[in-house]
C-alpha cells in the first residue's frame, strides 16, 4: 500500500507523491517562543516527527525545517512586563522549546530558522506582492489585499464575503487605514512605544514583519517556490495558513503541494492555551512520567484526533510503554535493530499515518511473543521480538535509545547495586530462607525495581515511582 495523507486542502486521503522521487521536503510551523511549551504545543513535535521518521524509513531523503517565531506582539508586551530586553525573552523561551522537543524524542530539524533572521527574505517578498498588485503601503504599514487574490478562502472552505475583519488591534487607526478591513498586515510599521531594536529599516519605512509573512519567506527560502508537505496545528488553517497561501502564490510561487494539521489536545473539552490558563509544562510533566512515556501518549491517538488530557490516560499510556518495555527486555533482543515490518503494522502507517492501528500491531505481537516465551518456543519469541523492536525503532520508541532516562544519571552504579541484591536473594532461596528472600524482592519492587523469575534466572525492570519532596 502507497502512503496516503489527509490533504487539508482538497479534505481528501491522497497518496502521497514527493515533488523529487526519493525525497521529501517538509515545512512545519514551530514554536512563538512568548513562554515556556506546555504538552499540547509539542503534540504537533511528536505527530510529525513521526512522519518524518516514516518518511526516512520508506527510504525517502527527508529535508525537514521547523521555523521559530522570535518576534511578535506577544514577545514585546511579556517582555516588556518581565522588564526584559524582547530578545533575551525570545532566546530563553526557544531553549526551553528545543529542550522540550529533544527530551520527548524528536529528531532535530534539518534547519531550524528564526525569524529575525530572515527580514531580508521578507522584504523581498512583500516587494514581490506590491509589484504583483497584491500589496499596498499605508504610511509605513503594508497590507495584504484579500480581495486580489481570487483563491482566498480556499484552504479553510470560507467565503470572503463571509469573513470579519483580520484582527489587527494593536493601533487604534488601523481600520482607517486598510482598503478593506479583511486585509492582513505583511509589515507593521515602528510605534515609539516598542524598542527600536525591533525594527528593521525597509523601502516603506522602519518597522517589524507580520507573523504570517515570516513563515512563507521562510519555508521558500529552505525549500524552494514548490515543496512537498506544510504541516502544523489545526488551529492555523486560518488565518495563519489561509494567509501564507495567499502571499506565497500572489508573489507567484506554487508553496505546499499537501496540507496537513494536527489536532489539539484538550483539557476540560478546551484547546489546551496558556489564554485558558490550563497548560501543563513539559518539564513539569516529565518529573511524573518518563518521558518516553508521554511522547507514547502524544503520539498514539490518530494525530487528526483531539486528545482529552487526563493523568488517568497518561498513566495508561505509561502502562502500555512499559508493556513494549518489559518484553523486549525478558526476550533479549539486540538493540536498535529494525527488519522487516509486520505487514498490517506497515498497512496502518500508509494509512494517513494510522498510528492506533500501528500499536495494535505492537501489542497483539507482544501478547504472542510472550506466549511463546511461556511455551519455551525459541524461534517464534525471537521472530515476535525482533518485529516489536523494529516497529519500536519506527514509532521513536525503542527502549534501547531511551535506556539513560529511564534508569537515571548512572545506569552502571544501579546495576552493581540490583545484581549486589539480587545475589542475596538467590543465597537466601538455595539456603530456602524464602522469608528474607521474599523481603528482599519485596524491598526493590518499593524501590521500584521489579523482579520476575525466569527459567533463565531472574530479570529485572524499572517502574517509577511517585515523586518526593526533599527539604
Amino acid at each position: 500500500m502507497t502512503l496516503h495523507l489527509y490533504d487539508t486542502a482538497t479534505r481528501s486521503l491522497r497518496a502521497f507523491e514527493p515533488l523529487e522521487p526519493g525525497k521529501a521536503s517538509i515545512y512545519i510551523c514551530g514554536a512563538t517562543v512568548q513562554a515556556p511549551p506546555h504538552i499540547g504545543h509539542i503534540r504537533s513535535g511528536v505527530n510529525f516527527d513521526i512522519l518524518r521518521r516514516w518518511l526516512a524509513h520508506q527510504g525517502s531523503e527527508v529535508t525537514f525545517i521547523r521555523n521559530v517565531t522570535d518576534i511578535d506582539d506577544k514577545i514585546l508586551s511579556k517582555s516588556a512586563a518581565a522588564g526584559r530586553p524582547w530578545w533575551a525573552w525570545a532566546a530563553l523561551h526557544e531553549a526551553s522549546f528545543r529542550e522540550a522537543y529533544e527530551t520527548l524524542g524528536c529528531l532535530p530539524p534539518t534547519y531550524e530558522p528564526r525569524a529575525t533572521g530572515h527580514v531580508t527574505e521578507m522584504i523581498e517578498l512583500i516587494a514581490r506582492l506590491i509589484e504583483r498588485g497584491h500589496a499596498y503601503d499605508v504610511d509605513g504599514d503594508v497590507y495584504f489585499d484579500v480581495c486580489s487574490f481570487a483563491g482566498y478562502g480556499a484552504l479553510s472552505r470560507q467565503k470572503l464575503d463571509a469573513m470579519h475583519s483580520a484582527g489587527d488591534t494593536d493601533d487604534a487607526g488601523v481600520a482607517a487605514r486598510k482598503r478593506d478591513p479583511r486585509d492582513f498586515a505583511l509589515w507593521k510599521r515602528y510605534k515609539p512605544s516598542e524598542p527600536v531594536t525591533a525594527s528593521w529599516p525597509t523601502p516603506w519605512g522602519s518597522g517589524r514583519p507580520g507573523w504570517h509573512l515570516e513563515c512563507s519567506a521562510m519555508a521558500t527560502k529552505y525549500l524552494g517556490p514548490t515543496f512537498d508537505i506544510h504541516g502544523g496545528g489545526l488551529d492555523l488553517v486560518f488565518p495563519h495558513h489561509e494567509n501564507e497561501i495567499a502571499q506565497s502564490v500572489g508573489a507567484g510561487d506554487s508553496f505546499a503541494r499537501y496540507w496537513m494539521h494536527n489536532a489539539w489536545l484538550t483539557i476540560g473539552g478546551e484547546k489546551m492555551s496558556k489564554s485558558l490558563g490550563n497548560s501543563l509544562l513539559v518539564s513539569e510533566i516529565v518529573k511524573r512520567w518518563r518521558p518516553v512515556e508521554v511522547r507514547y501518549y502524544l503520539g498514539a491517538a490518530h494525530y487528526r484526533s483531539n486528545v482529552e488530557y487526563s493523568a488517568e490516560a497518561l498513566d495508561e499510556a505509561a502502562s502500555a510503554y512499559r508493556r513494549i518495555e518489559a518484553f523486549l527486555q525478558r526476550a533479549q533482543v539486540p538493540a536498535g535493530c529494525v527488519n522487516e515490518l509486520p505487514a498490517a503494522f506497515v498497512d496502518a502507517m500508509n494509512d494517513d499515518l494510522g498510528v492506533p492501528a500501528a500499536l495494535g500491531v505492537v501489542h497483539t505481537t507482544i501478547r504472542e511473543g510472550n506466549a511463546a516465551l511461556d511455551s519455551g518456543d525459541s524461534v517464534a519469541a525471537a521472530t515476535a521480538a525482533t518485529a516489536v523492536s523494529s516497529m519500536a525503532e519506527v514509532l521513536g520508541l525503542a527502549p534501547a535509545h531511551w535506556a539513560a532516562e529511564s534508569r537515571g544519571p548512572a545506569p552502571e552504579q544501579l546495576d552493581a547495586l540490583v545484581e549486589l541484591a539480587l545475589v542475596q536473594r538467590k543465597a537466601a532461596r538455595d539456603r530456602k530462607d524464602f522469608v528474607s528472600s521474599d523481603l528482599i524482592r519485596d524491598q526493590l519492587a518499593a524501590a521500584g525495581v521489579i523482579v520476575e523469575d525466569t527459567a533463565a534466572g531472574p530479570r529485572w525492570t524499572l517502574r517509577d515511582l511517585p515523586a518526593k519532596d526533599h527539604e
